[in-house]
């Protein structure tokens, strides 16, 4: 192996999971840039010699990546060809110990608070100064802005308290600074993350404070889109809609994961709503911003799960005609108080009904998509690919909702900038359009 200075190291850091990871990941990259280390993200160069992988521990699939990931490059330290390896991240934070003992190879795991301790593995200095100043991996038009860390709420199937811990609140000024040095950098849309939206606030101002960041974020000069991911919807601060309504720049888009529909099912999960609620809050949504587009996630085969509660589903989903729809398989996961439940619906009854609850929702997409058909809409675009440029709706997030797809032969658009599209065709996940003059 040859001998190398630590300030000579190329770090590459390896994310895993889901966008709350990433950003940690850019926390750890901007602070060892800001120590004058080399760092690369999720590169397929073999010339960096320090791995940092930052792992993702939510559900067994996702379990899985990480740990698979990990042995690969535990392999390459064992052939000399990477000379470190670190682990950090939720699956790290949640089985150090047995990681520990199973994948000797690996330097040092870290959890998910512990970025001072792994800076101090390369001999950098934690620099304050660097907080809302965050390097993105992103394209240069969008970035994730997380507005808090931990869940307070104990959703029986959510290990993620376990691994993020109590809900802790980023202050306002401090996010709108964050906000402005991306906008600065060419920022047109942050996606506003956290564990839970609308607990923000509870800790440092005694009150849900989202609505006070979103009118203080939306006063940012050349913020064009705020967009709202991962909200939780028992006791929701109505007054968002409000906001939602009264600002342009905030998108009329709302990432809501319901779960389920089933009251006794919502018992079970612990989720302190029930499904009249949820209807009432949905057709409130619907009243106060009638363009609203709602994105939900749902989880099948939890526990004790029936054909009857699974119908309920289906029926809700049916009743809501929602925008998007997610569907995740219940992971049974150790320390929840689920976990205590016998995991009694089998593994081919969870995939058939996830993608049964999909087949309704693939319907009602499709009725959705095809009525836009003729509309006029703005378009953000995000690349190019093949034969199309590819963006977004206000109604679309990153990687996870619709696309529009313009024909680069005829039509011509920057990527990051935004265009009035007239819809022509669409299908049940994309829509098709011409560049308006």
């Amino acid at each position: 192996m040859k001998a190398r200075t630590l300030k000579k190291d190329k770090v590459n850091v390896i994310t895993l999971g889901c966008s709350k990871n990433l950003v940690d990941s850019e926390n750890l990259i901007t602070q060892l840039r800001g120590n004058d280390y080399q760092v690369v993200h999720d590169s397929n160069d073999e010339d960096a010699n320090v791995i940092v992988v930052n792992t993702c521990g939510f559900i067994d699939l996702a379990k899985e990546e990480s740990v698979n990931t990990i042995l690969q490059y535990a392999a390459l330290k064992t052939k000399g060809d990477i000379d470190k390896l670190y682990v950090t991240g939720c699956l790290s934070q949640r089985y150090k110990d047995k990681l520990e003992e199973d994948i000797p190879e690996v330097d040092a795991f870290f959890g998910t608070l512990e970025l001072p301790g792994l800076l101090a593995k390369f001999d950098a200095d934690y620099q304050h100064e660097l907080i809302g100043e965050r390097i993105t991996t992103t394209p240069q038009h969008y970035a994730y802005l997380k507005i808090s860390e931990g869940c307070n709420r104990t959703c029986s199937f959510c290990a993620i308290p376990l691994m993020r811990g109590k809900h802790v609140s980023q202050p306002i000024e401090a996010l709108v600074k964050q906000t402005k040095n991306l906008v600065r950098t060419g920022v047109k849309e942050i996606m506003l993350i956290a564990q839970e939206l609308t607990y923000y606030g509870l800790d440092l101002y005694k009150k849900r404070a989202l609505t006070d960041l979103l009118r203080a974020l939306s006063d940012v000069e050349g913020l064009e889109w705020i967009r709202l991911h991962y909200a939780y919807p028992s006791k929701f601060p109505e007054d968002i809609f409000d906001v939602m309504a009264e600002r342009k720049n905030i998108c009329n888009y709302l990432d809501i994961p319901l779960q389920h529909a089933s009251d006794t099912v919502l018992e079970r999960m612990r989720r302190q709503i029930t499904r009249k609620e949820m209807v009432d809050l949905m057709m409130l949504a619907r009243k106060r911003v009638p363009e609203i587009g709602i994105r939900t996630t749902f989880l099948v085969g939890f526990p004790g799960e029936t054909e009857e509660e699974f119908e309920e589903l289906c029926d809700f989903v049916r009743e809501m005609q929602f925008e998007r729809v997610g569907v995740f398989q219940y992971s049974h996961e150790e320390n929840t108080s689920a976990h205590n439940l016998p995991d009694d619906v089998p593994a081919e009854v969870k995939a058939d009904r996830a993608n049964r609850l999909m087949e309704i929702q693939q319907h009602i997409s499709f009725d959705k998509n095809q009525a836009k058909i003729g509309q006029t809409m703005r378009v953000l675009f995000d690349r190019k690919e093949g034969e199309y440029f590819v963006g977004r709706t206000e109604y679309d997030s990153v990687e996870v909702d619709n696309e529009v797809l313009v024909p680069a032969a005829d039509n011509f658009v920057r990527i990051g900038d935004f265009a009035m599209i007239k819809m022509t065709d669409a299908t049940e996940y994309d829509l098709f359009g011409e560049l308006v003059d």
